[in-house]
This record gives C-alpha cells, sequence and structure tokens, in this order.
C-alpha cells in the first residue's frame, strides 16, 4: 500500500538529526582552538564565531527538517492516541519552534558569555523556555503513553531522552569545567533524538499502536 506523503515527512525529523549532528562535528574544524569538552555548541554559531558559516552550512536542514517532521505528526495525531498523548507533542512541537526562532534571533554575541542583551535572551529566556517546554512535554508523554500498553514504546523513549536531559543538566553543573561541554551536548542529542523517534513514529503511521488509537 502507497504510504501517504504526511508519513513519508516524518523521515525529516531523522535528517533534521543528521544534519544537526554533521554542524556538531565539523564546524569545530573552521573554529581554531576551539575545544569540543570545554566549549558549548552555541559557540560555534555565535555573531564572531569563525565557525558560524560552516555551521549554518551544514545544520541548515536541522531546523526546516525537524520543524516539518514535528508539525505533520501534530496533524497525523489529531483524533488518536490519548489526550495527554496528544498535549505531550504539541507541547514538544512548541519547544522546537522556540528553539528553531529563538536560537537564530538571539545568538550568543561572542564565544562564551559576554553579558550583552542578546547573550541574556539566548540564555535566560530562549533556553529557559525550551529546557520547560521539553520537560513538560517528555512527562507528558510518559504519562500518557504508559498508561496504555499500546504506546509503551513511546513512553520509553521519552524516558530516555528524559533522563539524557537530567544527566546533562546535573552534570554541567556539577562535572569539573573540562568536561562541561560532553554533558551539554548529552542534553541537546537528546531533544533532537527525540525529534527523530517521533519522525520515524509518524513514517510508520503509527501502525504498532494503530489497534491502541482512540478518541480521548
Amino acid at each position: 500500500m502507497k504510504r501517504p506523503f504526511i508519513n513519508g515527512l516524518g523521515l525529516l525529523g531523522v535528517v533534521s538529526l543528521l544534519s544537526y549532528a554533521a554542524a556538531v562535528v565539523w564546524a569545530p574544524s573552521a573554529y581554531p582552538g576551539y575545544d569540543w569538552m570545554r566549549q558549548a555548541v552555541s559557540d560555534l554559531s555565535a555573531a564572531n564565531a569563525p565557525s558560524k558559516d560552516l555551521w549554518n552550512q551544514l545544520s541548515c536542514l536541522y531546523g526546516v527538517g525537524g520543524l516539518v517532521s514535528i508539525m505533520m505528526a501534530c496533524v497525523f495525531i489529531q483524533g488518536k492516541l490519548n489526550k495527554t498523548l496528544r498535549i505531550g507533542i504539541y507541547a514538544f512541537a512548541a519547544m522546537n519552534w522556540v528553539s528553531a526562532v529563538g536560537y537564530p534571533l538571539f545568538p550568543l554575541s561572542a564565544s562564551g558569555y559576554a553579558g550583552s542583551f542578546q547573550d541574556m535572551m539566548h540564555v535566560y529566556v530562549v533556553t529557559t523556555l525550551v529546557v520547560i517546554l521539553s520537560l513538560v512535554s517528555l512527562i507528558l508523554i510518559m504519562v500518557g503513553g504508559y498508561r496504555r500498553n499500546g504506546y509503551r514504546s513511546l513512553a520509553i523513549w521519552a524516558s530516555i531522552a528524559l533522563a539524557a536531559m537530567g544527566a546533562g543538566a546535573v552534570g554541567t553543573s556539577v562535572a569539573p569545567r573540562g568536561y562541561f561541554a560532553l554533558f551539554e551536548r548529552l542534553s541537546l542529542f537528546a531533544a533532537t533524538g527525540f525529534n527523530a523517534v517521533l519522525g520515524v513514529y509518524l513514517f510508520n503511521g503509527f501502525r504498532s499502536h494503530r489497534s491502541e488509537l482512540e478518541k480521548a
């Protein structure tokens, strides 16, 4: 049977993850002296970063791919799954929008934290909203998923993502400065990776859960 176009767009979630990974791995090559264990990923796209152009090229499919995938997932699940799961996925979509718009709008003015207005917006406003929406969405997906056996695998993925984010948050707070960025990347890839997971679920039409689909 021919796969609906909307389901095929779920693969853009995987493309988004690959684009982001490529930028994280190869953009440092254009940043002399960049220490990936000590410096944040956002340093690579800072306004004065020598790697900014390469970052933008490598990550060009990250934002748009992730947004298209998660928005198509939101369209597909209307009237399906259960209410808690739907709200969780909608909240995750909101997080993606805040990230996709907020970080390019308020990039770091310089590598590190220079204390400018856009730096404060980047760190204290955009990042705070992204963290809150990520936590709320993953918790809701876990609650909704574990409530029904048919959604348990999605809840497990959300649990893994939440655990990775938690470990990353704790690690960046207590780990030696020389390992700060390692834990930061754990949190970042948890969010991007879960977006790819939702994209794969969309691609498969949530087929493994089809017998459980219901209106709340």
